[in-house]
């Protein structure tokens, strides 16, 4: 065995040109396709971290809806309550989601996330203090770095706004937010303007129309219990409210809205090594009949059909396996790049990524190129083994 792989080290070697440009295109192909198996799942897996970074995995809607997308859940602070005494329960957080405009400018618009201080939020606290911290303060406000910035906002600053909350918005009276820190919220994109507050002050922004209404409650399970224990026991409690888990949510999201990328990806993916099999086919096909009279001489002295094959495939497993090799940071550094420019698309969270690495996608892409770099020998192996040997050896005496 060791001799076969010697003769096919050598024999690829011996042209170095072709070698090195099949090693090229294995590198070009593998790296797109592995690309392309990283964004199969990789959306999935970034939300589903998402999700889980926010701290709670039960979420309580009015309907079936998309979260934030259905109409309220009214009487929240009951459902709250009556959630919170449950002992698979850890911790409720009611919030409501508004538009709000800066009262010094009409154009400028925001998302007012409304909150309760007292349970765990689901923002990352950059600088300042939490809602909760100001005890004495009118209306505590967070804002994000994007509002910060526009707005020439910092620790102590005044902000007054005003809700947008249906078509007679123009009448409410602006209210006044003293800006108690800067946050990072999960799901804003890379432009997103966003504020939070409490839910109290959220209801001041629109009037009595936001009275004791929510458009979620987000729950954390105890940690003696888990999701979906949590979730039987609202469903229980408040069976005209719709409880989903986390697992609930991204399997709804991979199965309907996330589904484009694992379909897309898979074409590409089919497509890619489609033209990466042609092209090591190609080059083997040629490396073969350049040297018919050669493997006929070593037929002729006493080498077996079988090893003679048997390196045909080594110079195929040489050549993929190298640059299938190289091809793994190329297309990890691609990916980045990728990545990059999928997440500055607007709605985009700039904390979901598109390319996403696991382990299995690893195995996925050597068993690809695995059964690549058997299926583009297959053809050169059977000329090699059908190869006449006396009449291939006169031809070449003659010519």
């Amino acid at each position: 065995m060791r001799s076969i792989v010697r003769v096919a080290w050598l024999s690829s070697i011996r042209q170095p040109a072709r070698t090195g440009l099949g090693i090229l295109g294995v590198v070009a192909v593998g790296a797109l396709l592995f690309d392309m198996l990283l964004l199969s799942r990789g959306l999935v897996l970034s939300f589903r971290d998402l999700l889980d970074r926010v701290g709670f995995d039960v979420r309580v809607l009015a309907t079936d809806a998309t979260p934030l997308t259905g109409p309220p859940i009214e009487h929240a602070t009951s459902a709250a309550s009556a959630i919170a005494a449950l002992p698979e329960v850890e911790a409720v957080l009611p919030i409501r989601v508004r538009d709000a405009e800066l009262a010094s400018d009409r154009t400028a618009r925001l998302q007012f996330i409304g909150a309760d201080p007292q349970a765990k939020p689901m923002w990352t606290l950059v600088e300042g203090r939490d809602l909760v911290d100001e005890v004495g303060v009118g209306s505590p406000l967070l804002v994000n770095r994007n509002l910060a910035r526009t707005s020439h906002l910092s620790i102590g600053s005044t902000l007054p706004l005003r809700g947008v909350c249906d078509e007679d918005h123009d009448a409410m009276p602006p209210v006044t937010f003293l800006v108690t820190g800067i946050a990072e919220f999960p799901f804003d994109d890379a432009a997103a303007a966003t504020a939070a507050g409490r839910l109290q002050d959220l209801r001041r922004l629109c009037g009595d129309k936001e009275d004791d209404r929510a458009d979620m409650l987000l729950v954390r399970s105890n940690p003696r219990a888990d999701s979906d224990a949590a979730a039987a026991g609202i469903r229980t409690r408040l069976p005209e409210l719709h409880t989903v888990t986390n697992d609930q949510i991204v399997e709804r999201f991979s199965r309907v809205e996330f589904s484009y990328f694992e379909q897309i990806s898979f074409v590409l993916a089919t497509v890619t090594l489609f033209f990466g099999f042609l092209l090591i086919t190609v080059l083997l096909t040629v490396s073969v009949n350049q040297r018919l009279g050669e493997i006929a001489a070593l037929r002729a002295i006493g080498l077996s059909r079988l090893r003679v094959m048997i390196g045909v495939l080594c110079e195929s497993v040489l050549v993929v396996g190298t640059g299938g090799i190289i091809a793994v940071p190329v297309g990890a550094v691609l990916s980045l790049w990728l990545d990059g420019i999928l997440r500055a698309l607007p709605g985009i969270p700039t904390s979901v990524s598109f390319f996403v690495f696991e382990p299995r996608t690893l195995v996925t892409y050597a068993w690809l190129l695995a059964a690549a770099a058997l299926g583009a020998a297959i053809y050169p192996m059977r000329i090699v083994g059908a190869l006449p040997i006396a009449a291939t050896l006169r031809r070449e005496v003659v010519s």
